[in-house]
């Protein structure tokens, strides 16, 4: 997901993307730990997509 994309969205959709990828990092985890995950390349992307949303939604909350 790009930062362009992310900017784009809402507080609200903000929120709801981050809590989607927390439980996608979670499935993630749990894949991992039972050695049913493909490409474990996945877990760091999701990390990283993760602070992208939290970096957007603090720059958000400060213009605020």
């Amino acid at each position: 997901m790009k930062a362009s994309e992310i900017r784009s969205m809402s507080a609200e959709e903000l929120q709801s993307k981050l809590v989607e990828l927390k439980k996608d990092l979670f499935m993630l985890r749990m894949q991992h730990a039972t050695n049913h995950l493909d490409n474990p390349v996945k877990i760091s992307a999701v990390r990283r997509d993760i602070a992208r949303v939290k970096t957007v939604i603090r720059e958000k909350e400060l213009e605020a």
